[in-house]
């Protein structure tokens, strides 16, 4: 394949910075997409070139292939890089790209559409021989439903099988909760992915989050980068990541990262990818919940413990190169936990906050990683995702990082807008974070009625 000498960016925010970091080491030249409430963004400054896709509103720029398409060609780029979010994991946008002669930064359409439905992911886990969680078919009416919870037992998970982020899921305790869960679960569905299509699953009542990093590449070789524990959540969102787990057995590890390199072989995967479980630390068993086909926000922690820049060995695949490194190569190396800062007054129920940013003091560490695109000056939009940095930590250990962590929190000011670096510093001090004790569903029935309380 010839090499990328230009590339578009396809996507906004820190990701977009991200890329055009990584592109500049590769001496690859980079266009992005901007909307125009992106105009002045960081994105915008750093990249060779910056073109207006549309207006503010994504359904109107970020979210439009022809648009991004067009930009890319028209602007001599040879591929385009979809970050993460927007059309990220849409196969459209990929084939539209291929169509277009452009080199897509990412698995292939036929990969992305079959981990892109749930259930049509769950089947291909079967066959790959990992293990599933307790669930049903397609369901369409309430009736099945109520047969579906009666085989599987209370409490159960109503999921939409397209999209995530937690829309179009429900949990159900009780059998006079199904007919409204059902019915707002397909209505939610709908809504954000444009399909209703909903199932059953077991819910597990103390989980952890585990996810396992694959990479392959398009000569059949796939790795596995260990393991990320994202179990620090507020309704289905990751507020803070770490690698590797803290309550992860070395033999459950590389059973897990077995079952990730199986199923991304089944389908043939090639570039970065994550394969997500749901872990049941009090019987040591794990179940697969989905895989993402793109970059995960939360790579960085990765990239930290191994050594490995995602992004770069993302674009090296693209151009056809094997993988940088074999899987006997991949160590871990120390503990690393990552923040995510968002635009949010998380005492005033997650309230978003954008605004003019008139300080932004970070904090400096030779130990420590900011993935920003927020400057001083910088306006955050009203009309995206809040994200506005991740603050990454690591050391020899996981106690050394929780403490750096802590220090860099403290020295973290930003003023104009509010943030959830407040809630950060609470949740990483707590005792049940450092004692490694946390849930999915911890911060959200546990730490924050009391946090709120002293707010």
């Amino acid at each position: 394949m010839p090499a990328i000498k230009r590339l578009f960016v396809a996507n906004r925010g820190e990701i977009a910075v991200r890329i055009i970091r990584a592109c500049k080491e590769l001496d690859i030249e980079t266009v992005i997409g901007v909307s125009e409430a992106d105009r002045d963004s960081l994105g915008a400054r750093m990249a060779d070139r910056a073109i207006c896709i549309g207006p503010a509103r994504s359904s109107e720029s970020y979210l439009r292939p022809d648009i991004l398409v067009t930009a890319a060609k028209g602007t001599g780029c040879q591929a385009v890089h979809p970050g993460y979010g927007f059309l990220s994991e849409r196969a459209v946008f990929q084939r539209k790209c291929v169509e277009m002669g452009l080199t897509f930064i990412g698995p292939s359409a036929e990969a992305i559409d079959a981990m892109g439905d749930k259930l049509s992911a769950i089947r291909l886990a079967r066959e790959a021989g990992v293990p599933v969680v307790p669930g049903s078919a397609e369901l369409k009416s309430e009736t099945e439903v109520r047969e579906a919870a009666a085989a599987i037992g209370y409490p159960c998970l109503l999921k939409a099988s397209a999209g995530g982020g937690g829309r179009g899921m429900r949990i159900v305790r009780s059998d006079s909760e199904l007919a409204a869960a059902f019915s707002g679960a397909r209505a939610e569905a709908q809504a954000a992915f444009g399909d209703p299509t909903v199932y059953l699953e077991k819910f597990v009542e103390r989980a952890r989050h585990i996810e396992i990093q694959v990479i392959g590449d398009l000569h059949g070789n796939i790795c596995h980068l260990f393991e990320r524990d994202c179990s620090v959540q507020r309704r289905h969102q990751k507020l803070i990541e770490e690698a590797p787990s803290p309550v992860l057995p070395a033999a459950t590890r590389a059973r897990m990262a077995e079952a990730a390199v199986a199923l991304a072989r089944n389908v043939g995967y090639s570039s970065a990818g994550t394969v997500e479980f749901v872990y049941d630390a009090e019987e040591d068993r794990f179940y697969f919940l989905e895989m993402n086909t793109r970059i995960q926000v939360e790579h960085p922690v990765t990239e930290m413990i191994t050594g490995i820049d995602l992004v770069q060995e993302q674009l090296r695949v693209a151009m056809g190169e094997t993988l940088s490194f074999r899987q006997q190569d991949v160590g871990i190396r120390g503990h690393a936990i990552e923040c995510r800062i968002n635009a949010e007054d998380a005492s005033a129920d997650f309230m978003p906050s954008p605004g003019r940013v008139t300080t932004w003091s970070v904090p400096q560490h030779p130990d420590l990683r900011l993935d920003t695109h927020t400057y001083e000056g910088y306006l955050v939009p009203p009309y995206y995702d809040s994200m506005i940095g991740k603050l990454i930590a690591s050391a020899t250990d996981r106690s050394k990082a929780v403490e750096l962590m802590l220090r860099a929190l403290g020295d973290f000011h930003v003023e104009g807008i509010k943030t959830t670096i407040p809630l950060q510093s609470a949740v990483v001090g707590h005792p049940t974070f450092r004692n490694a004790g946390v849930t999915t569903r911890w911060l959200e029935t546990e730490f924050l009625p009391s946090w709120n309380k002293t707010e």
